[in-house]
């Protein structure tokens, strides 16, 4: 085995919260094993990783990348360009870099730096964190070493011999939560014998899951319901005005995830697969608006991961109108529903996710 002090990690991950936050922790847990290790981040430029990294600690460098939009756009016509760029920018990195491993958690710049890191014969892993892979993971599936996944059945997509599945990582913070129902209760100043419905629609916001919440309100005061609505930084100015509403906080960002999980007795959520791993933790009973404007349907396909195990609810955008009153009513009132959820959704969690990802890492490192 080669001097543990001196190894060289790179990552790439990006584009989304859901890309980076993974990224981020494995890097930790790294860190913690290998103090001394040198760890270099990719990203694409003008993406939140440019930003987000730099601040969880770690250095990083930007690729001219972005994904392919499914109309015929100028955006890309410009794509063969920046890949060509692209893959000459990742192949100077890694010569200057030395990576002892490459490790790619997805979005567009992990393409080209994961490609360029095979080519060369660097030891490689990806963390598919979704059902339903991307093409990039998709393409770089044949090549890498390891693949971890969060879900069952991705051997329909991936060689069955590179498959791990460890889960996505998770934030430590959420392993006690049912421990910090008083003080988050307090925290939120939620009021007793009320029901407490979270509403998350991502850190930007999600329109339709807003514009579903400001129609609801009158209506979750019938339920006895208050709500706690984090409606995301670009919408708060539409929506703030509700804040001074009885039995309703708008929030445009969520610091304090663990207090507001703990606090809530139910919770309406987009289902990024960084998302719905932190949900099954969680073990609230949850309905799942997945997002119908990302790539090949992803939420859709997450949801229905835990739905079709009876873990969760899941209403579509385009059902909200008819479907959603009736269906959160149903699951206020049935005590039996809610357990059953929360029972289900707890089986699904994957606890130890990044140190079972830092462990197959650390296993390419002592191959190589």
């Amino acid at each position: 085995m080669s001097n543990k002090e001196t190894y060289k990690i790179i990552l790439s991950g990006g584009g989304t919260g859901g890309h980076i936050y993974p990224a981020i922790a494995i890097a930790n847990e790294l860190k913690l094993r290998f103090p001394d290790a040198e760890f270099l981040f990719v990203g694409a430029l003008d993406r939140m990783e440019m930003e987000k990294v730099p601040q969880a600690g770690y250095k990083i460098e930007g690729l001219w990348i972005s994904g392919i939009e499914r109309k015929l756009t100028l955006k890309n016509m410009a794509f063969p360009a920046k890949l060509l760029v692209s893959l000459l920018r990742a192949r100077k990195i890694i010569k200057t870099f030395k990576p002892d491993v490459a490790i790619g958690t997805g979005g567009f710049a992990s393409g080209p730096l994961l490609q360029i890191a095979t080519f060369k014969g660097i030891p490689s892993l990806i963390q598919e964190q979704n059902s339903f892979p991307g093409i990039t993971n998709k393409l770089l599936g044949k090549k890498v070493d390891k693949i971890c996944v969060a879900y069952d059945g991705l051997d329909r997509f991936f060689p069955k011999d590179k498959l791990v599945k460890t889960g996505n990582p998770i934030r430590q913070d959420l392993l006690e939560i049912h421990e910090k129902t008083i003080e988050a209760k307090r925290f939120f100043k939620q009021k007793s014998g009320k029901h407490t419905l979270l509403v998350l629609g991502g850190s930007l916001g999600a329109r339709r899951i807003n514009e579903l919440i400001e129609s609801a309100l009158e209506f979750f005061q019938t339920q006895n319901v208050q709500v706690i609505w984090q409606c995301g930084k670009l919408y708060y100015e539409d929506y703030k005005k509700y804040d001074a509403s009885e039995n309703v906080q708008v929030h445009a960002f969520l610091n304090t995830m663990d207090l507001a999980y703990a606090a809530s007795d139910f919770i309406i959520s987009r289902a990024g697969a960084s998302s719905v791993s932190e949900l099954c933790v969680v073990g609230k009973p949850v309905i799942f608006i997945p997002s119908p404007n990302v790539a090949e349907d992803h939420q859709t396909k997450n949801a229905l991961a835990v739905v079709d195990k009876d873990a969760a609810l899941l209403i579509k955008e385009s059902d909200l109108d008819v479907d959603f009153e009736n269906r959160f009513a149903q699951l206020v009132t049935s005590p039996e529903k809610q357990q059953q959820l929360s029972a289900n959704i707890k089986k699904l969690a994957l606890v130890n996710a990044t140190k079972e990802i830092a462990d197959e890492v650390e296993k390419l490192l002592r191959k190589n």
